[in-house]
């Protein structure tokens, strides 16, 4: 089977092409400025604003799944309309395709959130995702849209990073006590993902953990994980500052790990203390954080 991982170099989907590798699948994969450093790959690069390329990228790998992970946070050409411009030349080649999507769609309103919940985004990052998920169900009524929330994993994800250099004292900042999401594991995420993209599900689903925490809460986890001092770390509210998005939004996502194999561990069982073999260097970087003191 040939599969193309739209946005492949990222956090996510540089997981998706390792398990796809795995797996024995054909494997092409897109960058925007370099390619991931995975072998095995056919490596492909790709600006999803371009719809020419975006079609003969897609016409070119003939491609049996279409995975799109990319993201330009609040950037529409990319994350709307760069979403709507994949769902065009995957339909046009007939591929099954699924779509990553955010909790950033809803508002917070209303706190938890089933597959059965309507967007209500409340920033242009969540416009842009709500607005790429409604193209992509009109144009490929068999695709995949997963929602997900805050990833983490081998101490790659942003947040990590965030939680490293704050108790180093090399960058200035705050973790949020009052922005709650479900965090999820990359590897576990990704093999939702590849769960559901080979399988005949449609429609939309939610692939979160199941433990609801604060960006504090969950950095003073890590920094415990890293063997750190989470006591280092500085507190703030995100209801104090002019940052768009929501507060707190929990995706539940109960209905969508009962028709899963892969389990979707909840960050207490991924960040235990005693597991501390996963870890590797941290390369990645990620929005959401609160301003340096003073600034």
């Amino acid at each position: 089977m040939t599969v193309l991982i739209i946005g492949g170099s990222g956090f996510l989907g540089t997981e998706l092409v390792r398990q796809a590798v795995a797996a024995g699948h054909q494997t092409a994969a897109t960058f925007a400025s370099r390619p991931g450093k995975p072998s095995g790959v056919a490596w492909r690069p790709l600006d999803v604003r371009d719809p020419a390329r975006v079609a003969r990228v897609i016409a070119d790998v003939e491609p049996s799944v279409v995975l799109n992970v990319s993201s330009g946070q609040s950037d529409w050409a990319v994350t709307a309309d760069g979403a709507i411009r994949v769902a065009l030349a995957a339909a046009e080649q007939g591929c099954r395709l699924a779509h990553v999507s955010s909790d950033a769609v809803f508002s917070g309103a209303h706190v938890r959130y089933d597959e059965s919940s309507l967007p209500d985004p409340v920033s242009p990052y969540g416009a842009a995702k709500a607005a790429a998920e409604t193209a992509v169900r009109l144009l490929v009524p068999g695709a995949v849209v997963a929602r997900t929330s805050l990833i983490l994993g081998h101490g790659q994800s942003g947040h990590e990073r965030m939680v490293h250099d704050l108790v180093a004292g090399t960058r200035g900042g705050v973790l949020f006590t009052d922005d709650i999401r479900c965090p999820v594991h990359v590897e576990d995420l990704a093999a939702a993902l590849w769960e559901l993209a080979l399988s005949d599900a449609a429609g939309v689903f939610h692939l979160a953990g199941p433990d609801a925490l604060s960006r504090h809460d969950l950095g003073v986890l890590i920094a415990r994980h890293q063997g750190l001092d989470g006591a280092q770390l500085p507190a703030g509210r995100r209801a104090d500052t002019n940052l768009p998005g929501a507060l707190d939004v929990r995706l539940d996502s109960r209905a969508t790990q009962e028709r899963l194999r892969t389990r979707l561990r909840g960050a207490h069982e991924f960040l235990r203390e005693d597991d501390r073999s996963l870890q590797e260097p941290l390369v990645a970087n990620e929005a959401g954080y609160g301003p340096a003191r003073g600034g």
